[in-house]
């Protein structure tokens, strides 16, 4: 190289930010301001809810082993009803802060108490003559896991 010859060299590099933690402090407000509900479940979610309380109530299940099964027509009305006083008792109690998996989990308790007590007043009343499934027994019934599961099998499915 000559005298006469320069090289001039140009920097590519960005400066260094003013104060990193203003750029970490809008990084976790970006994140927190990305939020996930489960609640209100879809008109989808629900639908699947319904049509797998029927094939329970139906069906052969761990409850018809125990209560007997309901005929499907009474099985589709009573469960139509159990969905929809399940998701207006569990829509009473969600709050916006919520992500509903607490609420989620209150509508699979309802639907489970409310089946469980459907088909247990069904077994009383058709021991005493009376084929009505839409009495219901005590209010503390305690729900079986397996109903429960089954709602919450519904509802993860239908969700994802």
């Amino acid at each position: 190289m000559s005298d006469s010859e320069t090289t001039t060299t140009v920097s590519t590099t960005a400066p260094p930010p003013e104060d990193d933690s203003s750029a970490t402090d809008t990084k976790k407000q970006e994140r927190n301001a990305i939020s996930f509900s489960i609640w209100p479940l879809t008109q989808r979610t629900r639908d699947a809810v319904i049509t797998r309380l029927i094939e329970t109530l139906s069906t052969t299940s761990v409850l018809s082993k125990r209560y007997g099964t309901v005929p499907h027509d009474e099985a589709s009305e009573v469960s139509r009803c159990i969905e929809e006083e399940a998701f207006s008792v569990a829509t009473s109690s969600a709050s916006s802060e919520d992500d509903g998996l607490e609420v989620v989990q209150l509508y699979s308790k309802e639907i489970s108490k409310r089946m469980l007590e459907t088909v247990k007043a069904r077994s009383g009343s058709s021991a005493n003559g009376d084929n009505s499934a839409a009495k219901t027994a005590s209010a503390d019934v305690t729900p079986t896991s397996a109903a429960s599961e089954e709602v919450l099998s519904s509802v993860e499915t239908e969700a994802a």
